[in-house]
């Protein structure tokens, strides 16, 4: 019997896949990001236009690009805009040379600024930035786990609205499928389990660990705690309708 996989061509094309979009952004003669040493805090305190400006065409990658993120941050500070455009260049194949630095130097400089202004989007796009280009083990590893972490529960929490059940409100005790878990993996018990706690306290350990990333970081993981509509609050919406039952002897 032929095994059936999810991804029919195996890692191999999951790789070509995600290889498709890293094209380097190209740019013209007058274009492209500051140097190193520009004023950042002049950035911070400038608005991007409302509306963005029209598009010239015919136009480059980066043209393009930029002119989709002036649109997207309509209003917001123009370090917000080039804090967008920095993380565009490095999820690609290559990027300015200074791209990293200026990365880090914008996080290491303004971090509470763009932590007031951006949305959880991209904030976590900012976070996810630092496990490839982070300049400390400490941010590459920070960036990479919970970069990790938001990526799945995008994932699950976006198929789960298919159920038609809203995210704040927990599953019923009584409905549960009786089938195991995939690949073989132990049962959860709701009453006794640590799983999420065994996840959720080294990421929170680590977060603080570099001066550079901990404020972001702290901050994201203090959104999830606050956020009603997680597999978190849910599991443990759970194990507190279970203790009020034992303590009413139900």
């Amino acid at each position: 019997m032929v095994k059936q996989l999810t991804y029919p061509d195996g890692f191999e094309g999951v790789n070509a896949r995600w290889e498709e979009r890293r094209d380097p952004l190209t740019a013209r003669e007058g274009e492209g990001l500051p140097p190193l040493d520009c004023d950042l805090a002049d950035l911070a305190a400038r608005r991007m236009p409302d509306p963005a400006a029209p598009l010239v065409k015919p136009a480059s990658s980066f043209g393009f690009k930029a002119h989709a993120l002036a649109v997207e941050l309509a209003g917001a500070s123009k370090l917000a805009h080039l804090n967008a455009l920095l993380i565009a260049h490095l999820r690609r194949r290559s990027w300015p040379d200074h791209a990293p630095a200026l990365f880090c130097r914008i996080w290491a400089e303004h971090a509470d600024h763009l932590i007031a202004e951006l949305n959880a989007r991209w904030l976590v796009s900012s976070l996810q930035t630092f496990a490839d280009h982070g300049q400390t083990e400490a941010q590459r590893r920070t960036g990479a786990t919970l970069g990790l972490l938001f990526s799945m529960m995008k994932l699950y929490e976006f198929e789960r609205t298919f159920g038609g059940t809203d995210p704040a409100e927990p599953y019923r005790m009584g409905k549960r499928a009786k089938v195991p878990l995939p690949m073989e993996m132990d049962d959860f018990s709701l009453k006794s389990g640590g799983l999420d706690f065994n996840m959720l306290a080294p990421l929170w350990r680590d977060a603080g660990a570099d001066p550079v990333t901990a404020p972001l970081a702290c901050h994201l993981l203090e959104m999830l705690n606050g956020d009603n509509g997680t597999v978190f609050r849910r599991i443990q919406t759970m194990r507190e309708r279970i203790a009020r039952r034992e303590e009413r002897g139900t």
